[in-house]
């Protein structure tokens, strides 16, 4: 049989494909899109997908490996899939096997783990010197055969026992083997079914004979149940535990049932996910406004691949929306519908369900590997209409027949990957999946991304507006407290005016509910000494240390590491440590001090890390159980609530103060989402905003609901500073353990570039945090017209940093892009 050689993606940041060896067994089954497990090195294996497969062999030489296994007996992930991680590999200047390790859930990802053994030709003699934490290691071992390192710490109760496992392999005391683990798992229900022939009334009677007392009442329920006598019909499946519990009778009786003959217990693969409510099919009713748009969105469409609908908030884009799906999936084609939350699924998703029910898909990180895999398998195996909600992952899912992609919130810095690669803008990634599908993609927002409205307005995408709110509800009434004056008169308590108290006292003193936003997770920003001013910082990071009073802990927000909060400065050891500023947790709390007889909830991180965080606090909060909701931007973005008449926002200045061109935007765009919480039944919203420059023109276009004119400003001051949509920006990062040699190969790095682009580079510099987990950063910015070649200026990026690679310094950095930042 000819050779095949087989191009492989390894989940590797790795530029390239890697060729292996087809054996001959697997020639005549091998496909592309197919998992194989592969050795990489001289141990590890790893789960990779074949690329490609070709005849011709690769240059003499070159010493190539088998592939180990095939895992699949089809694919699992499209020629179209792979088109699409190409791009985004090209595109988002990271290797193709980074997008692959994004794209895929770790559950289909089988890799080798490397478990620690007791070596078969180690002798007594050498067992008789071991210490006692090596005897310890011994006997674990004995009793397990073999075990990770992770495991025998834990088994053990100890730490750090790595370097003593390392001195007993080299001692030829132990071993260590590699083993491959797969880590999904099906779910399996044990099912009963009777073997009693259905039409032998005599084989029936011989099995009553058989029986008695529990044994009978077992039969007598699995005949009911099965639909035994209805033999114009399959036999019905019966869980076993049903049938249990409707006999009243343990397993061993049915577990006898069946050494008798009568019935066998069999295992089948069930969901992890079921719809268990009633869908109406019944598509909401559209008032004028929204059937004109829904409308234009089709018109638009005819001509325009992507169009943005720019609706107020509680304008009704969601049931716009539902029309347009039901349009679709009557075509027997498939939509994704991306939102910038995993929060904002759970009010979608039952308001989907109860329109198009099972056929909803909802696929987020929350997930658990296992129910992740189950949900891609289920897409990738589906053929029917279906609508997939989910956040900026979602993009890759395997579809089959993609006719429309819905990007809600579309102006949200969420869609954006920022760590680890690839750094992509789902909302573009979504996209571009649209095109190579035929897709229509549909943008929806009441505040745009200036980059949009700027296409949108000048033909790029089509445009359709929605300014009025559903049933005519007027926006929310807006009123700017200025807190400097507040603080003068002695009318602010804490954090909070009086002015802000008071209009909460009243409105959930009318039974309606109210909602205070404040952009900081945490009980406070930091700690500080009272008497020097020292600041506790992260030991890995230069930041300071956020105080959470839970835990009664400083916490560094970026990489994660806990402290004790110091009884004493450890500058001046005094013991005058005090907590400074406000989190959302102090919030929570003295908001809850202050109205004792109301209930406050808390919706941010560290209220949501678990996968029902968000449904319990939305439900919670839609009951009308509790009356006071204290959160950071996830309360922004898209919520429903019908109740809610007050929405505080605590700190403005700190969402205009930036560092970053986006600023403005981003805080006219929290602004005027979290506003349009407010008084969505009613029209009798009100907004406070506490600012200490209440005169600020972020905040005079945010109390008039004036986007047009937000829009306006912002695009000449763009437009003078040379900023998106009059240029397009890459930031490239360099990093390394060692300022000093960060900052030389950045510089030496930004030269290089200089000589080919010429002022299009600034920097390097240092960014807002200079120092993450040990390493310290320096950013390079290219910023380039919007007419110039893309694919040649990410060629010319890597093929400067190849021809520095030749210098073992350059070599030892850490160099990644991140291309269109939010």
């Amino acid at each position: 049989m000819k050779a095949l050689y087989a191009q492989v993606i390894l989940p590797l940041p790795l530029a390239g494909n890697f060729t292996y060896i087809v054996p001959e067994a697997l020639q005549p089954r091998i496909r592309s899109g197919m998992r194989v497990a592969v050795q990489f090195g001289a141990k590890r294996f790893y789960t990779g997908i074949v690329a490609s497969i070709t005849p011709v062999a690769p240059p003499l030489g070159i010493k190539l490996k088998e592939i180990a296994l095939l895992l699949d007996n089809e694919p699992i992930v499209t020629n179209l899939q792979m088109r699409f991680w190409e791009w985004m590999s090209e595109y988002y200047l990271c290797s193709i096997g980074e997008v692959y390790k994004a794209a895929l859930p770790s559950g289909l990802k089988i890799e080798s783990e490397t478990r620690i053994e007791i070596d078969s030709e180690a002798t007594d003699e050498q067992f008789a010197e071991c210490t006692e934490t090596e005897l310890q290691i011994l006997e674990y071992l004995k009793s397990k055969k073999s075990a990770t390192v992770e495991a025998i710490e834990k088994g053990l109760k100890a730490t750090d026992i790595g370097s003593t496992i390392s001195q007993m392999t080299e001692r030829g005391l132990l071993a260590v083997s590699e083993k491959l683990v797969e880590r999904y798992r099906v779910v399996k229900q044990q099912y009963v079914r009777p073997l009693i022939a259905r039409n032998d009334a005599d084989a029936l009677d011989k099995a009553f004979s058989a029986v008695k007392r529990k044994q009978e009442e077992a039969l007598v329920a699995l005949i009911a149940l099965s639909g035994f006598y209805k033999n114009d019909v399959p036999l019905a499946e019966v869980p076993l535990d049903v049938l249990c519990e409707r006999a009243n009778v343990s397993r061993p009786i049915i577990k006898a049932l069946c050494d008798k003959g009568l019935c066998e217990i069999y295992y089948k693969e069930i969901s992890r996910f079921s719809y268990s409510g009633v869908s109406s099919g019944i598509l909401p009713v559209l008032s004028d406004a929204q059937k004109k748009a829904y409308n234009e969105i089709m018109f638009s469409f005819a001509d325009k691949n992507v169009c943005l609908l720019h609706g107020v908030t509680a304008s009704g884009k969601t049931e716009v929306y539902i029309h347009l799906i039901e349009y679709v999936m009557k075509q027997g084609k498939q939509v994704l519908f991306l939102v910038p939350e995993i929060a904002l699924t759970t009010q979608l998703t039952r308001r989907l369900q109860k329109v198009f029910g099972e056929k909803v898909i909802i696929y987020h990180s929350k997930f658990s590997d296992n129910e992740r895999v189950e949900l891609y398998r289920r897409i990738l195996n589906c053929k029917e209409p279906i609508v997939a909600i989910g956040a900026r992952s979602a993009c890759f899912l395997p579809f089959e027949r993609l006719g429309l992609v819905i990007v809600d919130e579309e102006h949200e810095s969420s869609y954006k990957q920022y760590d680890p690669a690839p750094r992509y803008n789902g909302r573009d990634a979504a996209t571009m999946l649209a095109t190579m599908h035929g897709a229509k993609t549909l943008y929806g927002s009441a505040t745009p991304s200036v980059e949009t409205y700027y296409k949108a307005v000048h033909g790029k995408f089509g445009l359709v507006k929605l300014l009025e709110r559903y049933d005519g509800v007027s926006l929310p009434q807006i009123e700017l407290i200025d807190m400097k004056a507040e603080r003068r008169k002695g009318k602010v308590s804490g954090f909070l005016s009086h002015r802000l108290l008071d209009a909460t006292l009243s409105t959930t003193g009318a039974h309606k509910q109210a909602i205070l936003f404040h952009n900081r997770r945490g009980y406070a920003p930091m700690a500080r000494c009272r008497m020097c001013a020292f600041t506790p910082k992260c030991d890995f990071c230069d930041v300071a240390l956020t105080y959470h009073r839970r835990d009664n802990k400083l916490q560094c927000h970026y990489c994660g590491a806990e402290y004790q909060v110091p009884t004493v400065c450890p500058e001046c050891k005094e013991p005058t440590i005090e907590i400074v500023g406000y989190g959302t947790e102090r919030l929570e709390e003295e908001i809850a001090a202050s109205f004792r007889d109301r209930k406050v909830l808390r919706m941010d991180l560290d209220t949501t890390r678990n996968k029902d965080g968000y449904s319990r606090i939305i439900d919670e909060f839609s009951q009308h159980k509790a009356d006071i909701l204290v959160g950071t931007q996830m309360i922004s973005k898209g919520l429903d609530f019908g109740e809610v008449e007050l929405v505080g926002v605590l700190n403005a200045d700190s969402l205009i103060n930036f560092p970053d061109f986006r600023s403005a935007e981003r805080a006219f765009n929290m602004i005027e989402q979290v506003a349009g919480r407010a008084g969505r039944r009613d029209g009798k919203g009100l907004v406070l905003i506490q600012a200490y420059n209440p005169g600020h023109h972020i905040l005079e276009y945010a109390t008039t609901h004036d986007y047009e004119a937000f829009y306006n400003h912002e695009l000449e001051e763009r437009r003078a500073f040379n900023f998106p949509p009059f240029s397009r920006i890459i930031n490239i990062y360099v990093k390394h353990r060692e300022a000093s040699t960060t900052a030389e190969c950045a510089s030496i790095y930004a030269a290089s570039l200089r000589k080919i682009f010429g002022t299009r580079i600034s920097g390097p510099q240092e960014p807002n945090v200079g120092r993450i987990q040990s390493m310290y950063i320096r950013k390079i910015m290219l910023k380039a017209e919007p007419s110039i070649s893309m694919k040649q200026v990410k060629t010319i990026l890597r093929n400067e940093y190849v021809k520095l690679s030749s210098d073992p310094l350059m070599r030892s950095l850490t160099i990644y892009y991140d291309v269109d930042p939010s």
